[in-house]
């Protein structure tokens, strides 16, 4: 891994525990930044969080966004939303759920061994998972900070008002997944828990005319992961709705499939027309982590076969082993400039936790972008 520099992220105790006590830097997993504010999210609850650069390399001033009161969730706050990926463009914030099932987590030390074998045949539906929305992103000129809202107007349009939406969807689907239920190579894969290599969505990055890309962490099919390619439009009634996307073979998504090396998608950032990738294990173990760039991909015309010719991986990045097993996962990267990206961990170990609501994300400085 190159030459890595540590950055702090203050979080504030009264937004940084769930109600079933997990801090909200336990769970991280996807980060963006907009300017001087870090945007980070938690796979345990249905809120945003916000921080601001408040030092060279520190984050801190932490606000909370519940998205129950920008959105409307088909289920309520209890219930987790799993965000997944973050993405921003032309004054909206872009959200996406992992769209995935989960299977139940047996207790190896439990008292009744047939009871948490059990559990291991039960597989969870959550309606708020199926979530894909937008939320009107805006610069505040007195603070300087980015905020979130239900509806504004829009900064230099009178004629516009930027409106939160989301895609169609129910208590068990949504536009998106009932549209992959047709398809060839994803269709078996929906009915799969995502940690059992299903359908599990676990990045987002959105192309400046308004094309979202989402990164699958699973499935992998013999070792190729996938992007899907999206067109999502305001309809009539203030839903998103998927438009027909050019040069699509499944009209309204495109499939790019990427010689990952066995690895799923963790996250997506834009960069130019380039992707970089944050790469990783689809199953729950330890494994090898890298960052990929994915050169010319909002340039791509059609679907795409995506060979290691047309991948260039950057650089490794360390995670838990031994005893630190299951700890220090990369889940979300945010471009700190078109040089740097951030890096963050879902379950940091403690030399990550260096104090109370405090967890240190690793800067890393990857190839500049070519001309």
């Amino acid at each position: 891994m190159p030459r890595r520099q540590t950055y702090t992220l203050h979080f504030n105790s009264k937004h940084s525990l769930n109600a079933a006590g997990k801090h909200v830097r336990d769970g991280l997993s996807s980060v963006l930044r907009t300017g001087d504010n870090l945007w980070l999210s938690c796979d345990e609850r249905t809120s945003i969080e916000r921080l601001r650069l408040t030092g060279p390399r520190e984050f801190s001033q932490h606000t909370s966004y519940e998205l129950t009161e920008l959105l409307d969730l088909p289920s309520d706050k209890s219930e987790e939303i799993d965000i997944e990926g973050l993405a921003e463009s032309e004054h909206y914030l872009w959200i996406v759920g992992s769209h995935s099932l989960a299977r139940k987590k047996p207790d190896p030390d439990g008292p009744d061994a047939a009871k948490e074998i059990a559990r291991l045949a039960q597989v969870k539906s959550e309606a708020n998972r199926y979530l894909l929305a937008r939320v009107p992103l805006l610069r505040n000129p007195v603070t300087g900070d980015y905020e979130l809202h239900r509806e504004a107007p829009h900064p230099t349009d009178p004629a516009q008002t930027l409106r939160a939406a989301q895609l169609r969807g129910s208590a068990d689907s949504n536009d998106l997944r009932d549209l992959l239920a047709a398809d060839a190579h994803l269709k078996p894969f929906l009915s799969i828990p995502g940690k059992d290599n299903g359908f599990d969505i676990e990045g987002l990055a959105c192309a400046p005319d308004g094309r979202l890309f989402v990164g699958l962490r699973g499935p992998v099919l013999r070792g190729w992961a996938l992007v899907l390619e999206l067109l999502p439009r305001e309809d009539k009634h203030g839903r998103l709705r998927l438009s027909e996307l050019p040069g699509a073979t499944e009209t309204y998504y495109k499939k790019h499939f990427l010689a990952l090396g066995g690895m799923g998608v963790r996250e997506l950032r834009q960069r130019g027309t380039d992707l970089l990738l944050l790469a990783g294990p689809t199953m729950d173990l330890d494994g090898t982590i890298a960052v990929y760039c994915w050169s010319d991909a909002l340039r791509c015309t059609e679907d795409s076969l995506v060979g290691p010719n047309k991948l260039e991986r950057l650089f490794d990045v360390p995670h838990g082993f031994g005893p630190t097993a299951g700890q220090d996962k990369a889940e979300g990267m945010a471009l700190l400039d078109d040089e740097h990206v951030l890096i963050v961990f879902d379950s940091p170990t403690d030399a990550r936790k260096p104090a109370a609501h405090q967890v240190l994300a690793d800067g890393v400085k990857v190839s500049s972008q070519k001309g």
